[in-house]
């Protein structure tokens, strides 16, 4: 182990699939500014958010504890800032601090960033900022730069880094940089705008008929055919198409603008990586690239997230730190963003807050341990039948051959009434034999005994991280939405 403490910096997207990007064996894009960071190091092969939505997974990330634990569940939870992070840790253990770009994690007192020394965020829009000349919320009030959003947080951290290197070239520093690209309405700037022309390769699962799929994936309001706007496509599909063609067409216009914002996000790392670089830093930086999810590529007709399903869960996760870890690598181990605030800690020599949840792996990359045994991992989508994509709350575990989802589809029944209509239905996928998640064998005789030990395995993984199992019940009002527990008192 080198005899510093490693810096710290952490790029987070938004929304950018594991499947867009070239390690990863991307068939659609190029990205040779990430890239850089794999070769560098470790890129992880199976890296999952364990609530595929924006809000709970940066605070899963950033507590180290599953959405259950912090209370934020839903994109309509903000997060109790007074809960300890790494950040907060590293901070209190003589780190400087610092966040530019999308917090998403809600505004005012007792919501803004804490724990940093400096942060200046995307506001407005509900917290998902603007592409062009973006409103910044800091502690001196609400600021409009111009500029592109990608560039501007780039450029917001490069200068933050400068300033530290001038005051103390030696103190180390944790960094978060977090584009709000590539998500939706995927804005491109000029530099990249048209550079995805040619056609785009459809994904093989393009066409999926949900034929073995229960309620829930007939009635996500998510395929590319029938729930893209205008304000999405910029145009409107050319007359005269079929369906199917106009559902090829607007993958085809989809694709080029989510592409090409990838293109400047992928620019501005190579800045970042440049700039450590020039300075004398990349070797003592342990520096990690990662989406807060994956995202539908067309994968089973979708764009979003938010499902169970792997183009949706896995989170691309590149690992740099060439004092410490070894290059050019590749981990077969399970990881989930409740796993990285412990990561950055162990990094660090600080011991983290004993409320956290998840696992360091960086013993694991440091020594190039061979993955545990019988891996799985539990997830939990809280939302239910929002309104805006209609996808339905489910919990389940991935193990290292199968997935057993639970939707339990309450609320489903006559408005204003405890009359629920829809039974929970399982779906149990066969990932050695069907990768692609197109054949549901949770009614398959064959299947039988796997779904019954999967049970069990669910309720295990289930009460380990401290979660309960749904009770089918609603308020007075039939609300929809699942009871929950309070999160854990702040200490």
């Amino acid at each position: 182990m080198p005899n510093r403490r490693p810096n710290i910096l952490m790029i987070l997207t938004d929304d950018h699939a594991s499947h867009a990007v070239g390690a990863y064996g991307s068939v659609v894009n190029t990205t040779p500014q990430i890239d850089r960071i794999a070769a560098a190091g470790w890129v992880m092969e199976h890296a999952y958010c364990t609530n595929s939505i924006c809000t709970p997974s940066r605070a899963s990330i950033l507590t180290g504890t599953y959405s259950h634990v912090n209370g934020v569940t839903t994109l309509a939870t903000p997060i109790d800032n007074r809960l300890p992070t790494f950040v907060s840790q590293l901070r209190d253990a003589g780190y400087r601090t610092a966040i530019f770009g999308k917090w998403h994690l809600g505004e005012g007192e007792g919501h803004n960033p804490r724990g940093f020394d400096e942060w200046e965020v995307l506001s407005g829009s509900g917290g998902q900022g603007e592409y062009v000349d973006p409103l910044f919320l800091s502690p001196d009030g609400e600021r409009r730069r111009e500029g592109y959003a990608t560039d501007v947080i780039t450029d917001l951290a490069l200068e933050w880094l400068d300033r530290q290197h001038e005051e103390d070239p030696d103190a180390p520093w944790c960094l978060l940089v977090h584009h709000k690209a590539p998500h939706r309405p995927w804005e491109p700037d000029e530099k990249h705008a048209g550079m995805y022309s040619d056609p785009i390769p459809v994904p093989a699962t393009f066409t999926d008929d949900y034929d073995t799929r229960g309620l829930a994936a007939h009635r996500a309001a998510m395929r590319i055919a029938d729930h893209l706007t205008r304000e999405d496509l910029k145009q409107d599909p050319p007359q005269g198409l079929t369906y199917a063609e106009a559902a090829l067409w607007k993958y085809q216009r989809y694709m080029e603008d989510y592409l090409a914002c990838v293109a400047s996000v992928d620019d501005n790392v190579g800045r970042l990586i440049d700039h450590l670089t020039d300075r004398g830093l990349f070797e003592d930086t342990l520096l990690t690239y990662a989406s807060d999810q994956g995202f539908f590529l067309g994968d089973h007709g979708w764009f979003d997230k938010r499902f169970m399903y792997e183009d949706s869960i896995r989170m691309p996760m590149l690992v740099s730190y060439p004092a410490a870890l070894p290059a050019g690598r590749r981990s077969e181990r399970f990881i989930t963003n409740v796993d990285l605030a412990r990561t950055f800690l162990e990094a660090a020599g600080v011991e983290p807050h004993p409320g956290m949840q998840g696992e360091s792996f960086f013993t694991d990359l440091r020594e190039e341990l061979p993955p545990p045994q019988d891996q799985a991992f539990y997830y939990r989508y809280w939302e239910n039948d929002d309104g805006a994509h209609s996808a339905l709350a489910h919990y389940g575990i991935r193990t290292q051959r199968y997935k057993l989802i639970y939707f339990y589809n309450d609320g489903l029944g006559l408005p204003g009434t405890r009359q629920n209509v829809f039974a929970p239905e399982w779906e149990l996928y066969d990932l050695e034999r069907d990768p692609d998640e197109l054949h549901n064998r949770a009614l398959d005789p064959k299947y039988a005994e796997v779904l019954s030990e999967l049970k069990e395995r669910l309720a295990f993984e289930q009460a380990k991280v401290g979660d309960e199992p749904y009770v089918l019940a609603h308020d007075g009002e039939g609300s929809p939405w699942p009871r929950r527990r309070p999160p854990e008192s702040v200490r």
